[in-house]
């Protein structure tokens, strides 16, 4: 027998062999992967990694919690995606509870039973599109599920996607869980945002939280309030009701403050003072909040009128009365933190004899500061380099070793909150529910909350005019490298492709 026939017998019985092993490896893989799940996360923010707050608080689980998916089958590859996601991410939460999270999947479109059950817990059968020979069209999909514990019941009635789920999931999970929840008070009677503005903030801070509205005018223990919270007040607070301030701080107790010490009118284009009387107490514990308006050139837009012809339209022009924050210091109550707006904010900084102030917001570093009263010329000024030569202005911050150990967080401006709800920046509302976290001690959920795909906004660096050619070397870059790249592999593989070919014709080889 020739030795080239009898090598080529050998290579296939060979290369049988090596595949029978190969499947019976991802057999083993796979019957293992049932009980001991894991994955390895590439991403930079580690999406598909669950966070140390969610381990802690599933480890820590005393009784059972059983999970209820309602989930339609064969939709659309967009469904059975996150069904899948969110299935490895129970799977996941039951291996660390050691079985105290257990979970199940049903399809309600099979039986009207199970759509009647569905319906009762509050899951909505919803509109989803679907592709079906290239074409589109509208069908009916069931996404969401029930959690109980005991007599306690959360529901989450839809889940779109997996940004926020873990968010969502451990918190649920966490309020079904906790046995007392801290008092948390938002103090009224001096202009103050009302129940209705409070909106979002409300909610969001009563999942783990027990809010309360508090009236300083009225007698009570503020000594039962975990933190205090102040937002925007436009009218003189008594010096008797700064005074039952002072004793809260002096008995370790701790204070949110949103201040806002100058104001912006768009309409009439001016911009104004604002005096209550709490600058005065700030100022005797040596946080001076500036009488003037922060200025920068990373800015936030205003919808300005213009005349197109016969045609009115809404121009979205840049503002840089509304400062808008990108870069963060390293502390909990702004990690994952990607960008906050701050509308007429005012500076911010320390001079006390006692306690430290750590900076947590500051002004970009092409800032300017603007003496109140003022007025806007939104339409016409035309804003250079030369109009912002300040930077890093602070903007709000903590007071930390007060006599009695409470603490201060400050911010500069007061509306910030409201930005946030209004939907230009769901960063600002976690701002401030992570300050409050981090003033009671429930600093888990920090990172967990603000733990979503990160944008990545061009750097300041590469802004302006004078930086246009950086800015297109980077999208030529961008476009040019992937083809590049493809092509680098092709020209390599065409070599060995040849290297083999003429090492074949040789006349020895096998």
């Amino acid at each position: 027998m020739p030795p080239g026939i009898f090598n080529q017998k050998k290579m296939k019985k060979l290369n049988a062999t090596t595949l029978l092993i190969f499947a019976g490896i991802l057999l083993v893989i796979n019957i293992l992967s049932q009980h001991f799940f894991t994955r390895i996360d590439l991403t930079e923010g580690q999406q598909y990694t669950l966070s140390n707050a969610t381990r802690n608080i599933l480890k820590e689980l005393e009784e059972e919690v059983t999970i209820t998916a309602y989930f339609s089958e064969g939709i659309s590859q967009d469904v059975k995606k996150i069904k899948q996601d969110f299935q490895e991410m129970l799977l996941e939460y039951k291996n660390i509870s050691k079985g105290k999270v257990d979970y199940t999947f049903v399809d309600p479109s099979k039986k009207e039973e199970l759509k009647a059950e569905a319906a009762q817990n509050q899951i909505p059968e919803l509109l989803v599109s679907v592709r079906e020979k290239d074409q589109s069209k509208q069908a009916k999909a069931f996404m969401g599920a029930v959690l109980k514990m005991g007599d306690k019941k959360e529901i989450l009635p839809t889940i779109l996607s997996t940004d926020g789920l873990e968010y969502s999931l451990t918190t649920s999970i966490k309020k079904m869980a906790v046995k007392d929840k801290p008092f948390v008070g938002i103090i009224q009677g001096h202009g103050e945002p009302g129940p209705q503005e409070l909106g979002q903030i409300y909610q969001t801070l009563s999942i783990l939280d027990s809010v309360e509205l508090v009236n300083l005018a009225v007698p009570g223990d503020l000594n039962s309030y975990a933190a205090l919270v102040i937002l925007a007040p436009s009218d003189s607070i008594p010096p008797g009701q700064l005074v039952l301030l002072d004793q809260y701080v002096s008995n370790g107790g701790n204070l949110f403050l949103g201040i806002n010490r100058v104001t912006g009118d768009l309409q009439s284009q001016t911009g104004s003072l604002v005096s209550t009387g709490l600058e005065d107490w700030l100022h005797q514990k040596g946080i001076n909040v500036d009488s003037s308006f922060v200025l920068d050139a990373q800015c936030g837009t205003v919808n300005v009128q213009q005349q197109q012809g016969f045609f009115v339209m809404n121009t979205p022009v840049q503002f840089p009365y509304l400062p808008l924050i990108t870069q963060f210091p390293e502390h909990p109550i702004t990690d994952g933190l990607e960008q906050v707006i701050l509308p007429f904010a005012s500076p911010i900084n320390f001079k006390g004899p006692t306690g430290t102030f750590t900076t947590i917001l500051q002004s970009s570093s092409k800032s300017a500061a603007s003496i109140a009263p003022t007025s806007f010329d939104v339409l016409n000024k035309k804003w250079t380099a030369a109009d912002f030569t300040m930077s890093n202005i602070p903007l709000g911050g903590i007071l930390e070793g007060l006599p009695g150990g409470g603490k201060i967080v400050v911010i500069g401006d007061g509306d910030f909150p409201f930005a946030g709800q209004r939907g230009q920046n769901n960063d600002n509302v976690s701002l401030l529910v992570n300050a409050i976290d981090w003033l009671i001690d429930d600093t888990g959920l920090i990172a967990l909350r603000t733990k979503s795909i990160a944008t990545r906004p061009i750097s300041e660096e590469y802004l302006g005019d004078e930086n246009t050619g950086k800015r297109n070397f980077l999208k030529y870059l961008n476009f040019g490298l992937p083809i590049l790249l493809v092509l680098f592999v092709w020209v390599l593989r065409s070599q060995r492709q040849r290297s083999l070919r003429a090492k074949r014709q040789l006349e020895r080889f096998v």
